[in-house]
């Protein structure tokens, strides 16, 4: 298995461009044939437009990509086939929590979601709603995903200036470490507090990780590898 990658950068530039998909265009009735049976075990997932990346070029203070749109149903059929088209990555930002008291927070994904049982920082797959002057906002995605997920806000935070781009198998995490003033037992009872009064959340659990101890086989490797990045340097 390839080792994940690091990138430090401080921009990043990731234009949205029409760009027809050859894979998604050349197998058509699949995806949507495999879609009809993902829908059927999950009856809540829908096919939305998202956001897909291509071409990424890595400099020394940033990332610059191009980023297209696509439905749901063909990056679930690429992802869940192995990635067949290699030209394409999937990159999407998260907010890495972090109490004061330096444990992080993650969440764990309900069963009804595309990824259940997974165990990662609050995200989400970029969508048209995060296109902004013709370009993806990967700061704009985050805290949308993260209120959505946990209730928090950009008052109860405060984020680093820098990104640290995760690239592991077609996937590029970009995170950025969210600083928030209060303990990491506080923070939890209050993002728990939020989720019991949504209808559906997302989340089904909220988990604290104080040391690499504390990394499960749940948490993708993106994941994994970053947060041991923090507390060796730490």
């Amino acid at each position: 298995m390839t080792l994940p990658v690091f990138h430090r950068v401080t921009t990043l530039d990731l234009k949205v461009q029409p760009w027809p998909w050859p894979f998604a265009q050349a197998r058509r009735a699949e995806i949507d044939a495999h879609f009809v049976g993902r829908q059927r075990e999950k009856p809540q997932i829908w096919n939305g437009r998202i956001l897909l990346g291509r071409d990424p070029v890595f400099t020394a203070a940033g990332l610059r990509a191009s980023y297209f749109e696509a439905d749901f149903a063909a990056f679930l059929a690429w992802r869940d086939w192995g990635f067949p088209d290699r030209e394409v990555f999937n990159g999407f930002g998260m907010g890495a929590l972090r109490s004061n008291d330096g444990a992080f927070v993650l969440g764990e994904m309900g069963q009804h979601t595309a990824n259940a049982g997974r165990v990662y920082f609050p995200s989400g797959t970029p969508d048209l709603d995060d296109i902004s002057a013709g370009a993806l906002d990967i700061a704009g995605s985050v805290a949308r995903e993260l209120t959505e997920e946990t209730g928090l806000t950009a008052a109860d935070y405060r984020a680093d200036p820098h990104w640290d781009c995760v690239v592991s198998g077609r996937s590029i995490a970009m995170i950025r470490i969210l600083h928030v003033d209060a303990s990491g037992e506080a923070l939890r009872a209050r993002i728990e507090a939020n989720l019991a009064g949504q209808v559906q959340p997302e989340l089904c659990a909220i988990h604290l990780v104080r040391g690499v101890g504390d990394l499960t086989a749940a948490m993708p490797r993106f994941v994994t590898a970053f947060i041991e990045a923090q507390f060796s340097a730490s």
